[in-house]
């Protein structure tokens, strides 16, 4: 008994003191759960490997068992992400179709919760993006899209998690305006490139608040119904696997969670594939929509939709920016700043063959 005691001990010590390297608050917090969930197991004398994926995300094994990714969020992505597991998905049938989470700990001064999830592997859509795993894919999604619209806990889903829809983008649009004319703030210099960058930025976002009257007749015209929308469906986030029932589609990083139109979701999806796989892409997502009994616009409407989508997400990045930079000074702000001028210069409609 004691030597088991003290391999824990040590385990602990380990992944605290790796944890602690990458600067990670709530380290210790996050041993003490993990031990307690490997306690009743045959973990003793086993490796320990910790894997650092991202930013506040890791991979984490123990011996030659299941994997767990440990991530780390701001308590109120925390509530969401378990409200999403727990009360959202399983109220749509769909609540296997993200990792289980397995556990949670708070950082004693509560600035920071650790989710435990169980780890899907790496069979994601960027790592293997085959036909039939794509396919797989969009039908998910639509299912998704169609069974929650109109659902009656999507106000409490737009009032806990984010608003995707068109207000959101107004009112983004009209604080990143009111940032960038201060900026660069009191007593601040920044590089002549950032300059440049903030007349560009400001002549585009000034040509889109022009151009909004016409954006929101689309949305409210053509934009479906309010549904839940995972918010950043790029591949990474995208994983097909195959059971006894055939391919089976799961969602990670639910962190945008929101309320919205569904362009929203596949906008990302369209932007993030290859000109050639979007009519595809497209096409199979209208197909299993119109099963459920909805139908979508024409291209000219689809594309202005798709469009804005993606200029909302550049707004909102472009106004965290300007915030990080005038409040804070933050010189990664003057980075994104430039690298967003010259996205939004090269931002084109998805679909090919129509204009704005």
């Amino acid at each position: 008994m004691a030597s088991r005691t003290s391999e824990a001990v040590d385990r602990r010590e380990l992944l605290r003191r790796s944890l602690e390297e990458w600067r990670e608050p709530g380290a210790a917090e996050l041993c003490e759960l993990l031990e307690e969930m490997v306690r009743d197991t045959d973990s003793s004398g086993q490796t320990i490997r910790l894997e650092r994926l991202k930013r506040a995300v890791y991979r984490l094994r123990i011996g030659c068992g299941p994997g767990l990714v440990l991530k780390r969020h701001v308590p109120a992505i925390a509530q969401t992400d378990r409200m999403l597991a727990e009360r959202w998905l399983p109220a749509l049938g769909l609540g296997d179709r993200c990792p289980r989470l397995l556990g949670a700990a708070a950082e004693r001064e509560g600035r920071s919760v650790w989710h435990i999830y169980e780890d899907l592997g790496h069979e994601s859509l960027a790592a293997e993006r085959l036909p039939w795993r794509l396919a797989a894919a969009v039908d998910f999604v639509a299912q998704l899209h169609t069974r929650a619209a109109g659902h009656t806990l999507l106000p409490e889903v737009g009032w806990r998690a984010r608003d995707h829809g068109v207000h959101f983008f107004a009112s983004n649009l009209h604080e990143a305006i009111a940032v960038l004319e201060v900026l660069p703030g009191p007593r601040r210099q920044v590089p002549h490139e950032v300059t440049v960058a903030r007349g560009r930025l400001l002549h585009r976002l000034y040509a889109l608040l022009e151009d909004f009257p016409r954006r929101m007749r689309i949305m409210d015209e053509f934009g479906g119904p309010t549904t839940l929308l995972h918010g950043d469906l790029w591949p990474k986030n995208v994983f097909v696997t195959i059971d006894s029932d055939g391919p089976r589609t799961r969602l990670i990083d639910w962190d945008h969670v929101g309320v919205g139109s569904f362009s929203y979701d596949i906008s990302t999806f369209l932007y993030q594939s290859s000109p050639e796989e979007r009519p595809g892409v497209l096409r199979r997502y209208r197909e299993a929509v119109e099963r459920a009994g909805w139908r979508l616009p024409e291209s000219r409407e689809l594309n202005l939709l798709f469009h804005t989508a993606e200029s909302a997400r550049y707004v909102q990045r472009i106004l965290w920016a300007a915030m990080a930079l005038v409040n804070d000074g933050a010189e990664w702000g003057m980075r994104e700043l430039v690298d967003y001028e010259g996205w939004f210069e090269a931002l084109r409609p998805p679909l090919q063959a129509t204009s704005l």
